[in-house]
C-alpha cells in the first residue's frame, strides 16, 4: 500500500516511518498537501542507483579508451532510438 504522509509526520513520528521504509515501501511526503520528498531506505536507493553508478563507470572507461566524443543530441538521438526499440 502507498504511504502518504505530511512532513510534519517525519519529525513527530520518525520512528513510524522509518518502520515503514526499513519494511521495503517508500515514504511520499507532503508539504501543505503537495508532493515534496520520498524517503527510502538505504539498500532501495542503493537498488535505484546502483546500476547507474556501474554505467557511468563504463562511460568513464570507454571515454578514457576512445577519443570520439558525441554532442548532447548525438547522445539523446542514440537514447531515444534505443527506449523506442530502434536500431541504433
Amino acid at each position: 500500500m502507498i504511504q502518504i504522509r505530511p512532513i510534519s509526520d517525519l519529525r513527530n513520528n520518525f520512528s513510524s516511518i522509518e518502520s515503514i521504509v526499513n519494511s521495503g515501501s517508500p515514504v511520499y511526503l507532503t508539504k501543505n498537501g503537495y508532493g515534496s520528498m520520498v524517503v527510502l531506505s538505504l539498500e532501495q536507493y542503493s537498488r535505484l542507483t546502483d546500476s547507474v553508478e556501474l554505467a557511468l563507470d563504463e562511460a568513464d572507461r570507454y571515454a578514457a579508451s576512445t577519443t570520439e566524443r558525441l554532442t548532447h543530441e548525438e547522445v539523446f538521438s542514440r537514447l531515444r532510438s534505443a527506449v523506442n526499440g530502434k536500431q541504433l
